[in-house]
């Protein structure tokens, strides 16, 4: 069920098909004069994402500022259910490669997803598997609320639910744009409401497709800390040099980029990455209120995408909140070395 909480003076939501032709989904946006961005709503029943694996909040389908697309489609095949037919800067929540409560409730074999509700693992199955869609058992609560520059996800899943085996939440996702800056901040908090601890991680995975140009020489994903990995493979396109990862050809259909890396500390200021794509001229410097707990670099032709996760612990009555930063700006004002500051 989903609730729009929205002053109609401030609402700009519609219902629009998109370019093949599918179903209208729900969606709105929002602008301070210099960033204007459209995201997809929530909705169980008409949301143009409705797998499993993401949470559905905050998901961007187009933001344009300084004469720049950061967002779009990169991936061929469209459904709604399909686990990635996702776009813009979207969250999942997941540790050790698994979710919380997958495997405690013996009798109904249901766990929680936060962002998506109460799901239901078929039976036999032993090993939590991500890139499955899982069967909804509970949707849980979506509420929305919006003003000119800003909108507020909200998804309440109750400890009553049938399922919820104890896990319970109130989890609160704000989009906001800066006043007067080409700067967007992702603010989240997540209440926990129920009997038993929260435990996982998050990351987001951002999925930048920067005016719609290739990944290729020119491109470059830039860290605080030397970038230390057992293995990367850069599918004959990128490189690792120091605290950067590197295009030297363009990636090709069918091949990606990825790795996994160590190198960063134990303080949230480690959580600063800087994309550039040479062709399109144009960066973005995303920073986070928290310590980075893994560092995983994903990439085809398409998009390229660092994975920042941190830590999610929340003990039964409390609450954590933590934010992250996109500074966008035009690559000359990089390449003078003048990098702005959020």
């Amino acid at each position: 069920m989903i609730k729009a909480i929205i002053p109609a003076i401030c609402f700009v939501a519609i219902m629009t098909a998109n370019a093949q032709g599918e179903p209208p989904f729900p969606q709105a946006t929002i602008s301070n004069g210099r960033i204007t961005a459209q995201l997809y709503l929530p909705d169980p029943d008409h949301g143009y994402y409705r797998g499993t694996r993401f949470d559905w909040s905050g998901s961007i389908l187009s933001l344009k500022t300084k004469g720049h697309e950061y967002f779009g489609q990169w991936f061929d095949k469209y459904d709604p259910k399909l686990h990635d037919s996702i776009v813009g800067p979207v969250e999942e929540f997941l540790k050790d490669d698994t979710s919380i409560g997958y495997g405690e409730d013996k009798t109904g074999d249901t766990f929680i997803r936060v962002g998506v509700g109460i799901v239901r693992k078929p039976a036999g199955e032993t090993k939590y598997q991500r890139f499955n869609t899982y069967q909804i058992v509970d949707p849980g609560r979506w509420s929305v609320r919006q003003g000119t520059g800003w909108i507020e996800f909200t998804h309440e899943l109750t400890g009553s639910s049938s399922g919820s085996g104890g896990y319970a939440y109130r989890y609160t996702k704000t989009v906001r744009l800066k006043k007067g800056q080409d700067v967007m901040v992702i603010e989240h908090a997540l209440k926990n409401t129920g009997t038993k601890p929260l435990a996982t991680a998050q990351y987001n995975h951002n999925f930048f497709v920067i005016d719609g140009k290739p990944s290729g020489p020119g491109n470059r994903v830039q860290f605080t800390f030397p970038l230390k990995s057992e293995q990367f493979n850069g599918g004959g396109a990128a490189e690792v040099h120091g605290n950067e990862i590197v295009y030297l050809k363009e990636l090709q259909t069918g091949q990606s980029a990825y790795g996994e890396f160590q190198g960063f500390g134990t303080k949230a200021s480690d959580y600063d990455i800087r994309l550039e794509h040479g062709v399109a001229g144009a960066g973005v410097h995303i920073t986070g209120s928290l310590a980075l707990s893994k560092l995983v670099f994903w990439s085809i032709r398409t998009t390229f995408c660092p994975e920042a996760y941190v830590d999610i612990n929340v003990a039964p009555g409390n609450e954590l909140k933590w934010a992250y930063t996109y500074q966008f700006y035009d690559l000359p004002q990089a390449a003078s070395g003048t990098h702005p500051q959020p």
